[in-house]
């Protein structure tokens, strides 16, 4: 049975102290949250957001102390900003983290978080509010472009998108990482093949170097939990998790970091475009109205941000028999395309429904790999192409230095 209980995390913290009054964080109350899933654990440590870019050393000593508990074998430490609302709350924050609400389970996972991981006062570091925060954006290192795939809404096939979009720019050339931000929902370990793979220990310090598969490196959350265990954090501590997965993973040098996006318009996506300077994003929609009209609301928002749209990809677009090659429109068809058309962005293909795409994303075998030469694969090339030239366009070709890109957020 795993001995980390949330106790031993607490005490060994108890030696990690604030520079601004010596205090050790666990007597302040600057511990959120403490998620244990067998050997590996992520702390959550509320800091005021303006001293947020200050406390990088305070992060890293936290991270030093937890690794050094006997039987951690990761730790992640991040930063969240908490404004105290009352003089009060940091007193009770510190009681809470010290003896408030947590829970277990027999599965060894275990977590908690103190009531004030979930107040209005809580906000991921870099989180929108005041523009900027007083934080500033991520150092991506050695990464020329950040491609986001996202969708209005969930069920429309983004993550198997975002998958073979990647694999299609890695055989057309470039050097790619791919990136799970949908912290609540991990699928590309399994999609991948990497159900049981594991991140380690890089040569950086600091870092740590992600699984591969297919040529490119793969950074999920999903590596660091159980398949079936849920996600179940707050806000707060899902964004801090996010930005811990891209700072502290060693992606070397890449050409293209392609983002597989949680559905919706909430709090990640808004905190990557703020953190995080995006190239682009790819809005995948089925062409049904609903759909649709949930796309729609996801492109806008992309726009509201000054993240550049590179286009719309209609999924499920038509089925078509594998025997008699009759063409069915299970969701209708060309809804994507006309949206794209009204909304003024490029419309950048449609992929179709089909078995062996489903089949390929749950047994770890993306269609690209399987079937490189295929219609299904040539259709998902097709649309790689344009998003290179949509990036060479954004941050200049590879044999040019990078142009600087950084979003500037506008929520008029």
């Amino acid at each position: 049975m795993n001995s980390l209980t949330r106790d031993t995390i607490l005490e060994a913290l108890k030696g990690v102290t604030d520079p601004a009054d010596g205090k050790n964080i666990v007597e302040k109350g600057m511990v959120q949250g403490i998620d244990i899933n067998g050997e590996n654990v992520i702390v959550m440590i509320g800091v005021d957001p303006e001293r947020g870019p200050a406390l990088e050393d305070l992060r890293q000593n936290a991270e030093r102390a937890v690794n050094g508990v006997n039987g951690v074998t990761a730790a992640r430490v991040a930063l969240t900003a908490e404004r105290q609302s009352t003089p009060g709350a940091a007193k009770s924050a510190g009681s809470a983290a010290s003896g408030g609400h947590g829970h277990s389970h027999s599965h060894g996972h275990s977590h908690s978080h103190s009531p004030a991981s979930g107040g209005q006062g809580a906000r991921a570091a870099g989180a929108p509010g005041a523009q900027g925060g007083g934080q500033r954006p991520l150092d991506l290192g050695a990464i020329r472009s950040v491609v986001t795939v996202a969708s209005g809404k969930g069920g429309v096939g983004k993550s198997t998108t975002s998958v073979n979009l990647a694999l299609s720019l890695a055989r057309q050339g470039l050097n790619v990482g791919l990136l799970d931000a949908d912290i609540y929902g991990p699928s590309l370990p399994r999609m991948m093949g990497l159900r049981t793979a594991k991140p380690t220990h890089s040569s950086k310090e600091g870092k740590i170097t992600p699984p591969s598969a297919f040529g490119i490196k793969i950074m999920s959350i999903g590596f660091m939990i159980d398949e079936e265990q849920p996600v179940i954090w707050r806000g707060p501590m899902a964004m801090g998790a996010l930005e811990q997965l891209l700072r502290d993973t060693d992606w070397g040098e890449l050409d293209v970091l392609v983002v597989d996006m949680p559905p919706g318009t909430g709090d990640i996506q808004l905190s990557m475009a703020q953190r995080v300077p995006v190239t682009g994003a790819i809005i995948v929609s089925t062409p049904q109205d609903v759909a649709l009209l949930d796309a729609r609301k996801g492109l806008n928002m992309f726009r509201k941000v000054n993240v550049p749209i590179f286009g719309l990809i209609e999924n499920m677009s038509y089925y078509q028999c594998p025997n008699c090659g009759h063409v069915d429109h299970v969701f209708d068809h060309g809804g994507a395309h006309k949206a794209a058309d009204e909304l003024g962005v490029p419309f950048l293909g449609e992929i179709p429904l089909d078995l062996k795409i489903r089949l390929g994303a749950d047994e770890g075998k993306p269609i690209i790999e399987t079937d490189p030469d295929g219609a299904h694969s040539q259709a998902y090339a097709n649309i790689a192409r344009q998003i290179a030239a949509s990036i060479d366009e954004q941050v200049g070709p590879k044999t040019k230095p990078k142009k600087s890109l950084f979003p500037k957020i506008s929520f008029r």
